[in-house]
């Protein structure tokens, strides 16, 4: 994956960061308040090796920043970046496709912490107000 994060393409670039399912999960767990190794070892299900080496990457491509929480003994904690903060809508994203594609039986639902409405994310373009995939889009690439 990380061949993809020079290529000129930014889905590419960001699928070289996030590209896997674990990663992906890690994200929306941290999302969801989860910081400790532990917490995200029993959320997952994940061997400690995977999480070590998914939390060491995301941390090192800036989506999650390691705090030690504690010295004796030495813990460290993971938390959202200001990059990892913005993936947010993306997870979203992803889940709206889930719930169109994928949907069927007992799913997670998201709600609104304020107004208590459920959450149905669309994605749109910002000059021109159109829901991305309801106009048609042409490929520029550099050079």
């Amino acid at each position: 994956m990380k061949n993809l994060s020079n290529q000129p393409c930014l889905i590419a670039r960001s699928l070289a960061l996030v590209g896997d399912a674990w990663s992906m999960l890690i994200m929306r767990d941290a999302h969801a308040g989860l910081t400790r190794f532990d917490e995200f070892r029993k959320s997952l299900q994940i061997a400690p090796t995977m999480l070590t080496a998914r939390l060491s990457a995301l941390t090192e491509d800036g989506l999650l920043e390691k705090r030690r929480y504690s010295e004796r003994p030495p813990r460290d904690e993971y938390v959202l970046t200001e990059a990892g903060r913005d993936f947010l809508p993306v997870l979203f994203a992803i889940g709206a496709w889930g719930r169109k594609h994928r949907g069927g039986g007992e799913v997670t639902r998201f709600f609104d912490a304020e107004t208590g409405t459920e959450i149905d994310p669309v994605t749109i373009d910002r000059e021109t107000g159109a829901p991305v995939g309801t106009r048609a889009i042409r490929t520029v690439l550099p050079g």
